[in-house]
């Protein structure tokens, strides 16, 4: 594959050689990290203990001893500068004082109660204000707070079944783990019944017309979509798309929902307000709470009330009951509620956020720079404090696009190598980022190995 232009040819042995050295270097640096992970493997499967832990590196899994801010060091001592902020997670930094306060002193006066502590009304009113939506629940994850939202979705059109676009990810839940596949949709991964496949219609993004025809049977409760795709590199919605999105929408009475789990950090009210989006039910998670299991989702007033107390309520475990499926015993509970309060009051500030724009479009700039240097037809794209940059020369419209320009190969000797010198790149779905505890010193940093990388390969 031609990935470069004025330097001729990607040398792919060329590559395969360097990751085979890099790789090395990796794993003779990490022996405590490497017996860790042999130990694990005795009483979990693959050694960790959740499997995205191993899936998710081209390498082994490194295992983390402390993190403080934009840094996190392993238990061999190495020290990273974490550009990967766990999948977006760690986006209010490692550790950040208002967080630790808050917890430490809710778990002293106890962290679970299976009823409400006033901190619920205060989160809850704060996003109202910040996201513009009226009424709130809240789950432990984005995928939890998806199922539930797909859920009243449902009720309230008679409709059973959701739209999803090709590229996205919205959790583990069974109705959104579905793919195209030779222009058919089938299950994403093992476990999933074939049945499951046909909950869903998935079509590309940015494509009005598919909207249009997937929508027009009128059989569609809801449109899940993240405002740009952020799971397959970043796609941006081209001019009018997310009016085109709303107008068919309301035109066919199909629910939209608005999936800011990523996207929250781009602006104070994320991408919806930033962009003037209007969705029915909003979700969000990762660092809602800075890291600490906590997701929601907004809704209207009217669909609010669906969750209501049913006329006879359960009498017995097995009864059906004409009841909203939603909740969850530990959803809620005092100690992630605290931790909610403390992130959205005390660091995802409206402050914190126009810096880690600026911060992220330097990134933008210095990688587009680098790129620019060693004559590469890459593209960066850019969302704010996340940025991606992709080996073609325009940005993809879609995630056929964006799975064409991609060299997985390449790819992997980048983080690799990137990791060998301190810098934890973003995984091969997503690009660097920063958090609201990044420096401009660190921004050099990254943009300084980022080019010795590029001139290695180039």
């Amino acid at each position: 594959m031609q990935v470069v232009g004025k330097p001729g040819w990607i040398d792919l042995e060329r590559i395969e050689k360097l990751k085979l050295e890099e790789d090395a270097r990796f794993l003779k640096a990490r022996p405590r990290s490497m017996a860790l992970l042999e130990q694990g493997r005795r009483s979990m499967p693959r050694g960790v203990p959740m499997s995205w832990m191993d899936d998710l590196w081209d390498h082994p899994p490194i295992w983390v001893a402390e993190g403080s801010g934009a840094h996190f060091t392993d238990v061999d001592g190495h020290d990273y500068l974490d550009m990967h902020i766990a999948d977006a997670s760690a986006f209010c930094g490692h550790a950040p004082e208002p967080l630790v306060r808050a917890v430490t002193q809710q778990i002293e006066r106890g962290n679970q109660f299976q009823l409400p502590g006033e901190d619920a009304i205060w989160v809850a009113e704060h996003l109202a204000h910040r996201y513009g939506l009226p009424k709130w629940q809240f789950t432990l994850s984005a995928t939890q707070a998806n199922t539930e939202v797909i859920r009243l979705a449902r009720v309230a059109t008679g409709r059973d079944l959701i739209l999803v676009f090709d590229g996205k990810y919205h959790g583990h839940l069974q109705e959104t783990m579905v793919v195209l596949e030779e222009g058919r949709v089938a299950p994403e991964m093992l476990g999933l019944p074939p049945w499951a496949s046909g909950q869903a219609r998935v079509i590309q993004f940015n494509d009005v017309s598919a909207l249009e025809a997937a929508l027009a049977r009128r059989d569609v409760a809801l449109v899940l979509t993240e405002p740009a795709l952020t799971n397959a590199g970043i796609i941006r919605p081209e001019s009018g798309f997310h009016k085109a999105l709303r107008d068919l929408t309301r035109a066919t009475g199909t629910l939209l929902a608005i999936d800011e789990t990523h996207t929250l950090v781009s602006a104070y009210g994320g991408l919806t307000g930033e962009w003037g989006l209007e969705p029915d039910f909003l979700t969000l998670g990762k660092s809602l709470a800075a890291g600490v299991p906590l997701a929601t989702y907004g809704m209207t007033e009217a669909l609010a009330d669906l969750i209501a107390p049913p006329e006879v309520a359960w009498e017995a475990t097995g009864d059906a009951v004409l009841e909203v499926a939603t909740g969850g015993t530990l959803f809620a509970n005092a100690l992630s509620m605290a931790a909610g309060k403390a992130a959205l009051g005390e660091v995802l500030t409206e402050e914190a956020l126009d810096r880690t724009t600026r911060l992220g479009g330097q990134v933008a700039d210095g990688i587009e720079a680098v790129v620019d240097e060693a004559s590469l037809p890459w593209t960066v794209v850019r969302l704010f404090a996340h940025s991606y940059y992709i080996y073609a020369l325009r940005p993809p419209r879609n995630a056929v696009e964006y799975r064409a320009a991609e060299v997985p190969d390449l790819r992997a000797l980048m983080r690799v190598y990137l990791a060998n010198r301190g810098i934890w790149e973003a995984g091969w779905w997503r690009g660097p980022a920063v958090s609201v505890a990044h420096t401009d010193e660190d921004v050099d940093r990254y943009l300084s190995v980022f080019r010795e990388l590029v001139a290695e390969i180039s």
